[in-house]
């Protein structure tokens, strides 16, 4: 810091010697009147601590001489050394005094000289008679010194204590000791050390500071202003309709879905009701056009002599039973295939595939015409499979044939051994000897009273446990890898709000949906996700509504908590980790939940969530359970449906229009006797 200060003086000193055309040689002391780093700093450090300076080695109550007044400076002795970068120890300067040099300043209560830096006009002062002051500066000249005069400059500080240093405006200084009137067509403000050029639409007089507007420019930058506002107030407009434009496209594109959709099943319905009839119509026909050949006879025809029966029109009736009993037969093959093949052959005949025959591929989709209708028809095909596999299981999915397109996702299985967690610090376990592991395809509820360590036991799963010292293992698919490893691939969704309020639905599932999917899927491949998971937890009512604030009213809690949940479901996580999504929810709110989190199940996502006090139909969804007891102890590990005959062997049995779960906890809380 000392050698900065003391280069900028440097470079001061020899501008200031340039300008008055003297040399040091020349003027012969005026190095050895200049202030030394220790110096520097000392005058500085009164603006940091006191606003005046205090005594120092040659100011004081005992040594005063004419070089502590204002505006005079001393050297130091001819044959004394001097060093300007020492900062440490100050000189002692009482020979020689006589007033500071211009382009200088000498404080009052410093016997040194230091320059002026650029942007200031440091001349030498004139003594006003009439107010006995060194004009332009405000001091005095002391009593009793009969060949004092005034000199340089006597402080240097912001421009609110001490302006009278800087260069005054309608000039600009380009040395410390020239001051030069600003020209016709520029402007000088205040601490100028070159004049700007005023700029267009705008006049400058001589010795001006400011730019002087032309009546044409006011009204340009009056027009510019109104525009503005303009644009700020139409800009909503424009959005709205852009948001109108584009509910108008999808609510076409879900109509034209849904007629086709329609116009199918009522072909499929009459295919079913053609091929459920036809063997009695045949045999029917059959039977009549047999008994009407019989009582026909033949008629001779005698044609050039010859004799012979005229044909019989059962015959032609005849022909019309073999068309029919082809279309039978080829409708019984048709039916009598596997549902694999029915499913093949609903994929052709559904106009809503977006295979190559009736869709082009996503990425080759640029209006929203198309990419909505590339996004309803693939929503409805799903719902259509799941609705002929409502009851398979992931494992179930997996064992078909392939002819069925199921999208599934890499898979996570997560297994832990011995998992403790210790609070440091205090020796207090949250979770003891947790073992397990929670699989691909599979929702696990972690359940348990206040206290069990529900919430750490996932924030170990998910690699976000802190202030605990952790002991055992956690696997990841068979290895020893960090969580962190598999980012991308893990949802994790907290107990409180991650959503942003001032956006609305579909804006935070877009938001998410662009930061964290890949960026060179294709658009229309992320809004049938994005569509996919407002149907799934049945947010299109409220799609274009905003989230809300504390402030601002917005959707419901149940809505918002479902929203929480959707933000990691648009990212398709292999992993998703829930901390209480059902909470505060109803329970139709809740099964809504569950059913799109068995969706996603189907896809082989590993699902794990904390639940408290579900209903029975609800619990009956989940596949396995994880029991925890006070203290993260593991009561149960397993399947849902056998938890009931595992605490039946130990002889808790729960009684008549009792939940299991809450029964269990109860037991292990002591309120209800074992």
């Amino acid at each position: 810091m000392g050698h900065l200060i003391l280069r900028r003086i440097w470079i001061s000193y020899l501008l200031v010697l340039r300008e008055q055309k003297m040399t040091i040689g020349s003027t012969g002391d005026i190095a050895l009147r200049l202030c030394t780093a220790a110096e520097i700093k000392f005058y500085f450090s009164r603006f940091v601590a006191t606003s005046y300076l205090s005594p120092n080695k040659n100011c004081n109550m005992t040594t005063w001489n004419p070089g502590c007044e204002p505006g005079w400076a001393c050297r130091v002795g001819l044959d004394d050394p001097i060093d300007l970068r020492n900062s440490k120890d100050m000189p002692t300067r009482t020979s020689s005094c006589h007033s500071c040099c211009a382009g200088f300043f000498c404080p009052h209560g410093l016997t040194c000289m230091i320059p002026c830096p650029l942007g200031s006009y440091c001349p030498l002062a004139e003594l006003n008679k009439a107010t006995s002051m060194c004009d332009p500066y405000r001091y005095h000249l002391p009593p009793g010194y009969g060949n004092h005069t005034c000199g340089g400059a006597d402080s240097w500080a912001d421009i609110r204590s001490s302006w009278e240093v800087f260069c005054p405006a309608g000039s600009y200084c380009p040395s410390t000791t020239k001051k030069i009137p600003c020209s016709d067509g520029h402007y000088c403000r205040t601490g100028s050390i070159s004049e700007k050029k005023c700029f267009k639409l705008t006049s400058c007089d001589l010795n001006t500071a400011t730019q002087n507007l032309h009546l044409h420019g006011g009204f340009l930058i009056a027009a510019l202003t109104t525009l503005l506002i303009i644009i700020y107030n139409c800009s909503g407009h424009v959005l709205v309709i852009r948001e109108r434009r584009n509910a108008k496209s999808r609510e076409a594109a879900a109509r034209s879905v849904r007629r086709t959709a329609q116009a199918h099943e009522r072909g499929k319905a009459t295919g079913d009701v053609v091929k459920k009839h036809a063997p009695g119509l045949q045999k029917s026909l059959s039977r009549t056009f047999s008994c009407q050949k019989a009582a026909i006879q033949p008629e001779e025809i005698i044609v050039l002599g010859q004799t012979r029966s005229e044909p019989d029109k059962g015959i032609g009736f005849s022909h019309v039973s073999q068309q029919k009993s082809y279309i039978a037969d080829k409708t019984k093959k048709k039916g009598s295939g596997s549902p694999t093949q029915n499913k093949q052959e609903l994929g052709d005949d559904f106009s809503l595939e977006s295979g190559k025959n009736h869709a082009p591929e996503g990425r080759h989709m640029h209006t929203n015409s198309q990419i909505f209708k590339y996004v309803y028809g693939k929503i409805e095909r799903e719902k259509a499979l799941q609705l002929e596999n409502k009851n398979l299981t992931f494992s179930g999915i997996i064992k078909m044939a392939t002819g069925i397109e199921i999208a599934t996702r890499p898979m996570i299985e997560v297994s832990f051994e011995d998992l403790t967690l210790t609070l440091k610090g205090k020796n207090k376990h949250l979770l003891r000897s947790v073992t397990g592991k929670i699989m691909p395809g599979r929702i696990s509820a972690v359940m348990g009273p206040s206290g069990a360590g529900k919430t750490t036991f996932l924030n170990a799963l998910a690699g976000k446990a802190t202030g605990c010292k952790r002991t055992g293992i956690i696997l990841i698919n068979g290895m020893n890898d960090s969580i962190h490893s598999y980012k991308k691939l893990v949802g994790f969704v907290p107990q409180d709000d991650i959503v942003h309020g001032n956006l609305t639905v579909e804006e935070n599932f877009l938001f998410s949906a662009k930061c964290r999917l890949l960026s060179g899927m294709p658009k229309a491949d992320k809004v049938l996700i994005i569509e996919r998971v407002i149907d799934s937890l049945g947010l299109h009512y409220v799609r274009d509504s905003l989230v809300g604030t504390v402030e601002n009213r917005g959707i419901s809690g149940g809505q918002r908590k479902r929203v929480n949940v959707g933000l990691e479901m648009v990212m398709e996580p292999s992993l998703l980790i829930l901390d209480e999504p059902t909470s505060g929810l109803d329970s139709s709110s809740s099964q809504l939940l569950l059913r799109a989190l068995r969706r996603e199940a189907l896809e082989g996502v590993n699902i794990c969530t904390v639940v408290h006090q579900p209903s029975y139909s609800l619990f009956k969804m989940f596949d396995d359970l994880i029991l925890l007891a006070r203290g993260g102890l593991t009561v149960y590990h397993g399947p849902v449906k056998e938890v009931e005959d595992y605490f039946a062997g130990l002889g808790v049995i729960v009684p008549d229009r009792v939940n299991p779960p809450d029964h269990f906890i109860d037991v292990m809380e002591g309120t209800v006797p074992s």
